[in-house]
């Protein structure tokens, strides 16, 4: 792997690594959402009730990709700092793991740095759909 590689690599990881203000703000949403439908659900309005409960069913795949992404972080970070050597060799760990499937290991680092910039872009997606849920719950709710 070259020096532009590496740099692709720490500035991949850098990238995700800062997405994890994302992760940590659905988390808060989810638990915020889960506490007032345990504590208040029965004297919510069935509006503000499926609203907190979209909130909750969002953050069930955001907790997924949420944690794809660290993953992925910290394997670009493994390699922009050698301790994965070579792709090849990352994705012959992945596979001794059950994290991927027997491949000829030969997709390009621009590929991988795309297909997880797709999935960083997913993650956000997910996280504005939470937080639009939750608005709309506070929203709806009556202030009883």
């Amino acid at each position: 792997m070259n020096d532009n590689d590496r740099a692709l690599c720490a500035a991949t990881a850098g990238l995700l690594h800062a997405s994890g203000l994302l992760a940590a703000w659905s988390l808060a949403l989810s638990v915020i959402a889960g506490v007032v439908l345990a504590l208040t659900g029965r004297s919510l309005g069935s509006a503000a009730w499926i609203a907190y409960g979209t909130v909750l069913l969002i953050g069930l795949p955001e907790r997924y990709l949420a944690l794809r992404l660290r993953l992925d972080a910290a394997l670009f970070d493994g390699l922009a700092n050698n301790a994965i050597a070579t792709l090849p060799a990352m994705d012959s760990a992945l596979e001794r793991l059950g994290l991927r499937r027997g491949g000829d290991g030969s997709r390009p680092l621009a590929d991988r740095v795309l297909g997880t910039r797709q999935l960083l872009q997913r993650h956000g997606i997910a996280v504005i759909a939470q937080t639009i849920a939750f608005v709309m719950a506070l929203a709806m709710q009556d202030g009883r």
